[in-house]
This record gives structure tokens, C-alpha cells and sequence, in this order.
């Protein structure tokens, strides 16, 4: 009896010898291998943020603009507004890829940092979830497109002009509101706040358009905040009652809304009243496409990945005018109000300047002939993070500098806004002459200039719309958008 309980024990003893001796063992497998997994896992992250820079070719030949004459800069432009994009470059290759970033916009993300002659820059523009890899071969910015990936970009365009079909709630020119839920083409837009009934009249007599909502991809919503707020029985004060009350008239009398709880739906506002007009319809803010001028990702209301920016334009018929680089003498230029912090720093920094121009109020000569004098045109937030300054410095072939921090940029998953403009974390207004003065000095300033050139057809409407101008450009952004599933009714 007592050898076998002797022996049970040794049996115990062996197997939980073995057990720990096992247990052991794992335990220092992952001691060693843990720490180059993790290596590998945030490499990886970095991979899918495209936080990756192509290689510098010194060997590249460079733009000189010393050399380039009024006459040359001329033909530049002619063909600049004459040509149409395509899907390649001259050369061939592919134009998605990204170039050496100029030392004022490297990093990727929001409020990437680099150190710049002891000057931080804080660059604020979102990167695009459809930017291709860089080519392994060096590109100069003179040679590279303004969007993220020309050839994705115009496939889905062509798609888009193909199959994209939008419903707009019917009414009649009888309705008691038909001034605020129907276009008004008696006369054409003018004003801060064109952009919105710009849009409205567009898509009314657009090919978009389905009188078969079975068919839609799309429901617009057709209210008009900028007439609301004119129309004496509705006025601000009744927005919110009056959206609320037409939201649940949709609902009842029609069965596409509660079929999506509205995902499908969406609406265009420029008028800064528009973010809080959802108060009493939320259901609209949280579910629907918002296209608002006030596209702030850092306010409640604002969902960058399913919401749209449409940028606020100041309607100016006509050609651009041109006016070459060396005949702009001003380095900056500014003029507004003082309704933000962003403003007041601004001026109070920089109000003795002789090189940068800025005005607390309305100038006595012309607002053109500043914007055409100056090489860079300066966007500071007031009540909103948009105004129509952007707009208006693309307009007369000025680099656009925005102040504004968290402003989600117009067509910003479309184009490269770091190709065109200079983005500038507000805290830095300090040190704004010097990061300027370094990209004039370093001949970059040009090439900003001459892609600015390039982007201006994007940001100008038209009565009737032009292919890839504001108008087509917001399309676009709602086909990227849309639901990816169709729900069919049964009777389909």
C-alpha cells in the first residue's frame, strides 16, 4: 500500500515538473518574440497612413522662374485653361504618386509638425483614403498634379456622369413655401451665400436627375436655409421648427426616409445657421449628407467621412484675370472684420508690416486690385472656419494661406490642397512672414502659383454647369458618398 501511494507521488511530482517546465517555455517565447512583432505591427500602421516619402532626385531638373518671360507665363496660362485632365501624364506614368514635400508641408495627418528655420508649421489639411503609393522615382512640384490620384478621380467621374441618379422631393410652384423649397431662376446668384442656391438651380435641370425614385442613388432635401432666413414667417428664429416640420411631413407621406432613417438623404446650406438648424430634426445631422460651407470636423455636428464641404464663392462672371508673378509685389495680403481671436492676432501682429498687408475693414480701393498685387492671399477664420476669401484668391491666381484650424477643406479627398495653398496652424501667425518669405526665396512660390491656375475651374459656377467646375465637383462628392446598397422595394 505504501509503495503505491510512493508511486502516485512520483507521478504527481514528473507531470507537474513537466507542466511548469512547458509553461515555462511559452512564457519565454513571448518574452522574445513579442517585442519584434510589435516592430512589424507599427510598421504596418504607418503603411496604411501613407506616411511615406518617395525618394529625393537630386539629379532633377528644376523650374527655374527667373527665366520665364511675360509672353512664355502667358502661353503657360492659355494652356492651363485650356486644357482638360487626363488620365496620364505626357510622360506615362502614373499621376497619383507623391513628390518631397517642400519643408512647409511635410507630415502626414492632421497637425503634422516639422521644424522649419526654428518656425513650427502645423499642416491641417486630411490626407485622402484614395492616395496611391509614391513612384520610387523622385517627382519636381512643377511636374505633379494637383489631385490625390488623377486616374481614380476620373474613372469615378466618368462613372458618376453615367449612373448617378438623384430624387427631389416634388412640389409645386403653388406651395405656400415654394420660395424656400423650389430654385430661384429669375435672376442669377450674388453674395456670400451664392453657392447654395448656385446648387440648387444646377441640379434642377441636370441629367442627374429621376422622377423614378426607385432608381435613385440619392434623396435631396430641397429646403434653403439663406431664403428661411429672409422669409418674415419663418426668419432664424423658426429654421429649426420649420426643417423639423418638413422632415416629418417626408417621413409620413413618403416611405424613402424610414427605409434608410434617412442615409440616403442630403441637403446643401452655406449660411453658418445651417449646423444648428438639425437642433430639433437630429436625425438629419446624424444620418443625412450634410453640404455645408461651415465644414469644421472640430464642432459637434460635422462628420468628415460622411458630410461634405462645398467651398463659399463669391460669383464674379468671366475669365479670370492673369497677372504675372514678378508684377505681384505684395508678399500678403488681408482684409475683414474682427470677429474672431484668429483675425485680431492677425492684425495686431502684423498691421505695421510693409510686406504683409492687413486691414481691420473695408479697403478705399478696389478689393481686386490688392488680390491681384499680392503673392499670397490670407484666409483667417472669423464666426466660421470658411469665408469666401479662398474663393476669391483662387479667382484672381493669388496662393490662398489658410488660418483656420480644423477647417475640413473644400474637395479636400479629391485635390491636394498642399500642391496649391499653404496651410498654417493658427498659432503660428508669428512667424507667418518667414515661413512665406522661404518659399518665395526657394522658388516654390511659383510653382504654388501655377497649380493654383490649374484648380480654378474647380471653384467657380456657372448658370449652367461646365464640366469639373464647383458644381460637378460637389457631385462628385456626393457619388462617393452614396450608399453602396441599393434597398429595392418589394414591388420592384
Amino acid at each position: 500500500m505504501a509503495l503505491m501511494v510512493l508511486n502516485t507521488s512520483f507521478k504527481g511530482l514528473f507531470f507537474m515538473t513537466s507542466f511548469t517546465l512547458i509553461i515555462l517555455k511559452v512564457t519565454f517565447f513571448f518574452i522574445t518574440f513579442i517585442p519584434s512583432t510589435s516592430k512589424l505591427t507599427i510598421h504596418d500602421h504607418d503603411y496604411l497612413h501613407f506616411d511615406m516619402k518617395p525618394p529625393v532626385d537630386e539629379s532633377a531638373k528644376r523650374f527655374n522662374p527667373d527665366i520665364l518671360t511675360h509672353s512664355q507665363y502667358e502661353d503657360v496660362v492659355r494652356i492651363l485653361h485650356e486644357e482638360q485632365p487626363t488620365s496620364t501624364h505626357v510622360d506615362g506614368s502614373n499621376s497619383g504618386g507623391n513628390s518631397p514635400d517642400p519643408p512647409w508641408q511635410r507630415g502626414s495627418g492632421q497637425h503634422s509638425m516639422v521644424n522649419t528655420s526654428q518656425a513650427v508649421v502645423h499642416e491641417g489639411v486630411r490626407p485622402s483614403a484614395g492616395s496611391s503609393k509614391p513612384s520610387k522615382k523622385g517627382r519636381d512640384l512643377n511636374n505633379i498634379e494637383v489631385y490625390h490620384d488623377k486616374d481614380i478621380f476620373l474613372e469615378n467621374y466618368k462613372q458618376m456622369n453615367k449612373s448617378l441618379k438623384i430624387y427631389i422631393y416634388p412640389h409645386q410652384k403653388t406651395d405656400p413655401f415654394a420660395n424656400v423649397l423650389l430654385p430661384d431662376t429669375r435672376s442669377s446668384p450674388g453674395g456670400n451665400y451664392a453657392s447654395e442656391s448656385f446648387f440648387k438651380i444646377a441640379l434642377s435641370s441636370s441629367h442627374f436627375i429621376t422622377n423614378d425614385p426607385a432608381e435613385a442613388d440619392l434623396f435631396f432635401l430641397p429646403f434653403s436655409i439663406a431664403s428661411m432666413r429672409h422669409d418674415k414667417r419663418i426668419g432664424v428664429g423658426g429654421i429649426k421648427n420649420f426643417i423639423k416640420d418638413y422632415i416629418s411631413t417626408i417621413r409620413r407621406e413618403y416611405p424613402f426616409w424610414n427605409r434608410t432613417g434617412g442615409a440616403d438623404h442630403f441637403y446643401v446650406a452655406c449660411h453658418s445657421i445651417g449646423r444648428t438648424a438639425m437642433d430639433k430634426a437630429p436625425e438629419v445631422r446624424i444620418n443625412a449628407i450634410q453640404v455645408v460651407c461651415s465644414s469644421s470636423y472640430f464642432l459637434q455636428g460635422y462628420s468628415a467621412h460622411k458630410d461634405a464641404s462645398i467651398p463659399q464663392i463669391w460669383p464674379r462672371p468671366g475669365v479670370p484675370p492673369i497677372r504675372h508673378p514678378s508684377e505681384r509685389e505684395m508678399l500678403a495680403f488681408y482684409a475683414g472684420a474682427m470677429n474672431s481671436r484668429v483675425r485680431e492676432s492677425l492684425v495686431r501682429t502684423w498691421m505695421n508690416d510693409t510686406e504683409i498687408g492687413v486691414h481691420q475693414k473695408r479697403l478705399k480701393t478696389p478689393y481686386s486690385n490688392s488680390l491681384l498685387g499680392s503673392k499670397f492671399c490670407i484666409h483667417a477664420k472669423g464666426f466660421e472656419v470658411n469665408t469666401a476669401r479662398i474663393g476669391d484668391a483662387i479667382y484672381y491666381g493669388c496662393v490662398p494661406v489658410v488660418l483656420a484650424d480644423h477647417y475640413d477643406l473644400p474637395f479636400a479627398d479629391i485635390l491636394d490642397w498642399s500642391r496649391f495653398s499653404v496651410v498654417v496652424s493658427t498659432q503660428d501667425i508669428p512667424f507667418l512672414k518667414r515661413i512665406l518669405k522661404e518659399i518665395v526665396d526657394s522658388n516654390e512660390y511659383v510653382k504654388l502659383q501655377k497649380n493654383v491656375l490649374k484648380v480654378q475651374n474647380h471653384f467657380q459656377w456657372h448658370r449652367k454647369p461646365i464640366d469639373f467646375d464647383t458644381f460637378y465637383m460637389v457631385m462628385y462628392e456626393l457619388w462617393v458618398r452614396r450608399s453602396s446598397i441599393r434597398i429595392r422595394f418589394f414591388n420592384e
